[in-house]
């Protein structure tokens, strides 16, 4: 099922001052109810104009049809349990499975599934998040201390143990083809060498603020959600500066980060159940309140004029689709 929501009602301020969230300009809001029980975690939206999701509780990928709000579920494997998904530069769908402690790629068009398990002697990665980057190899993220690299063409992996251990979490690549991840329990962002596998941590300046996940802008600087602090932060390469600005509300908890095709930089808060859309130039949040208590969207992807979310709490996928 799935169900359109006015923008006037769907859109409430929740902040006062000059960093208030205010009600966005947007055309639509727009949720799909999901088979029950899966658990969306991330969401992908897919070049045929499907969106992919995982189903974590389920150990599926699900496909929704946004036009039907049709759901195809595609079984990954004997015990999976997968956490994120992203398009790969072969179009196909690409998973990190902590379940089955693998990448997994799905064929768009066959529905095929090709695992790659890590090597045993990395144990339990509690595999996370994935970014391919310019050379075609795809990197990824595992909580218990890891940051690893497939080279699908090959079938070579290689896991590195991760400075200061347990947390990678959310990882990215910039436009020249720089990779970074965050560490949500070690509280910073690492640059990773593309040839050695060698992470560089970057201290962000507000301690412990739990660095959860990535994401670059079109001029290769990196916004930061943090969880323990409630903040939005950019990291600028060029000049090793930050900058932080904190969501408004009460007890904001930033969880998941995505900047659009304008640079213009959402990120999920579960304080306030809500999606919020940060402008940079302005430096004004815009909110986009669930419609449901608990909604809990853990990943943002999205396409051209549209912005998806996976509701994890509630087993419904979300989109708003924007405006100029």
């Amino acid at each position: 099922m799935l169900r359109a929501v006015p923008i006037l009602l769907a859109l409430a301020l929740v902040a006062c001052g000059p960093m208030a969230a205010r009600p966005a300009a947007a055309q639509e809001v727009r949720y799909y109810d999901l088979p029950a029980g899966g658990r969306p975690h991330d969401v992908a939206a897919a070049p045929d104009g499907t969106v992919w999701y995982t189903a974590q509780r389920s150990g599926h990928l699900g496909v929704l049809d946004p036009a039907t709000g049709k759901v195809e579920l595609v079984p990954l494997g004997e015990g999976s349990a997968p956490h994120g998904v992203i398009v790969g530069p072969d179009k196909a769908a690409w998973i990190t499975d902590g379940g089955q402690n693998a990448i997994v790629r799905v064929d768009p068009a066959t529905r095929a599934v090709r695992v790659w398990k890590l090597p045993e002697s990395t144990g339990y990665a509690n595999l996370n998040t994935a970014v391919f980057d310019r050379r075609g190899r795809i990197w990824f993220t595992g909580q218990t201390g890891f940051h690893g690299r497939l080279d699908p063409a090959t079938g070579d992996m290689q896991v590195w143990a991760s400075p200061r251990g347990r947390g990678p979490y959310g990882i990215t690549v910039t436009p020249s083809g720089d990779v970074y991840y965050a560490s949500l329990a070690g509280s910073h962002i690492a640059r990773v060498d593309l040839d050695t596998g060698e992470a560089t941590v970057i201290e962000p300046p507000t301690p412990n603020q739990g660095a959860r996940r990535v994401w670059s802008d079109s001029e290769g600087r990196i916004w930061v959600s943090e969880w323990n602090s409630g903040q939005l932060s950019r990291f600028d390469p060029r000049d090793n500066s930050w900058k932080a600005w904190k969501l408004p509300g009460e007890g904001p908890k930033a969880y998941s980060v995505y900047v659009d095709e304008a640079d213009k930089v959402w990120v999920t808060d579960f304080g306030a159940n809500a999606i919020l859309r940060f402008d940079p130039a302005t430096e004004r949040f815009q909110a986009f309140p669930s419609d449901k208590p608990g909604a809990n969207v853990r990943q943002m992807l999205g396409r051209p004029g549209e912005a998806w979310g996976a509701e994890s709490g509630v087993d419904r996928l979300v989109v708003v689709r924007y405006g100029p």
